[in-house]
């Protein structure tokens, strides 16, 4: 798979998204001409973007031309050019944000990409503009009609990879969430994304609920009525997995080739700490190959021109099948 399969959404595209966008499909086009992901996005947005950072290269929509040099476009009517303003995040961006996955993934429907890398969303900016939102993975799901308890967010980086079996809710609701059926979906599920990504015999962790996961009900009996029954039972069926185990105990042993955390901090601190910006997020279980980067629109700097395109494309790399997310750096 070539990253010219690969439809890559703006994001909101009065954040950083359009620009990043931009900067990673000039780059790709440099590595090796004629592999220009599809940017998807208005196109008075990414012909704005096009005009300062790939000065030189046509713009053309996707299917529609044959110059090797030129930027792939999949044009999207989404944002009315008034509410096109850097910096600014509105109810308008934030639909534009939902359209534009929307789009994509119309593309892999009608076989013309084969799997998505998205650019930052604004969460706050979704459900200003009515649409309930708390990420890519919940929007997958209603958008392929898969369950929201199906679908799952991945964190890749720093030689991680951690499973979130909740992600962007309440804690106390996530905790109240936790069951041994969530929690298996979320292992097989894992599971299956990896077998895809080239590991045939994966091997999980899985953390505790609780410090210690319980210390044997001294800080709770959750691990020992939840968690440790699943993983004993999985285990007779084969799967090589350990757990429960607390999170900091866990992530400092090897060859491990994924964790499952139970709410988004325990899986968000580690990969963000070591990892940063340079994170990818892949969500799984929704029955395509779906990254988007692992840090958000950078408001404060949209429309600067000092936007990092690096982490988008690592996501590309990821999703096109480059280095099977052995992730290093």
């Amino acid at each position: 798979m070539t990253p010219k399969a690969v439809a890559l959404t703006i994001g909101d595209p009065n954040g950083i998204g359009p620009e990043i966008a931009v900067k990673a499909a000039v780059l790709c086009a440099e590595a090796k001409p004629d592999s220009s992901p599809i940017l998807v996005g208005d196109e008075h947005v990414i012909r704005f973007y096009a005009d300062k950072f790939a000065p030189g290269r046509t713009l053309t929509q996707a299917g529609t031309s044959a110059d090797k040099r030129a930027l792939l476009y999949h044009p999207v009517a989404a944002l009315d050019a008034k509410a096109f303003q850097p910096g600014q995040g509105s109810p308008e961006s934030g639909r534009a944000t939902v359209a534009y996955v929307e789009a994509a993934l119309d593309l892999i429907t009608r076989g013309r990409a084969h799997c998505i890398v998205a650019c930052p969303h604004s969460e706050t900016n979704v459900n200003s503009a009515g649409i309930t939102f708390s990420g890519y993975p919940s929007l997958l799901a209603r958008l392929k009609k898969v369950p929201e308890d199906e679908v799952f967010l991945m964190l890749v980086g720093a030689g991680l990879r951690i499973v979130h079996v909740t992600l962007h809710e309440r804690l106390f609701d996530a905790l109240n969430r936790i069951t041994p059926t969530l929690i298996e979906r979320a292992i097989r599920t894992t599971i299956d994304a990896l077998r895809n990504l080239g590991i045939p015999h994966p091997r999980l962790g899985v953390f505790g609920i609780n410090p210690h996961a319980g210390e044997g009900g001294l800080f709770g009996d959750d691990d020992d009525r939840i968690v440790k029954p699943l993983v004993e039972r999985l285990k007779t069926e084969g799967i090589d997995i350990e757990g429960p185990v607390g999170a900091d105990l866990m992530l400092g042993q090897q060859g491990f080739d994924a964790f499952a955390a139970m709410y988004h901090d325990q899986g968000h601190i580690p990969i963000k700490l070591l990892a940063g910006r340079n994170s990818a997020a892949m969500s799984i279980g929704a029955g395509l190959m779906f990254s988007s980067v692992g840090h958000g629109g950078a408001f404060d700097i949209a429309g600067k021109g000092i936007a990092d395109p690096t982490p988008v494309l690592r996501c590309i790399q990821f999703v096109a099948g480059a280095n099977q997310f052995k992730e290093t750096a």
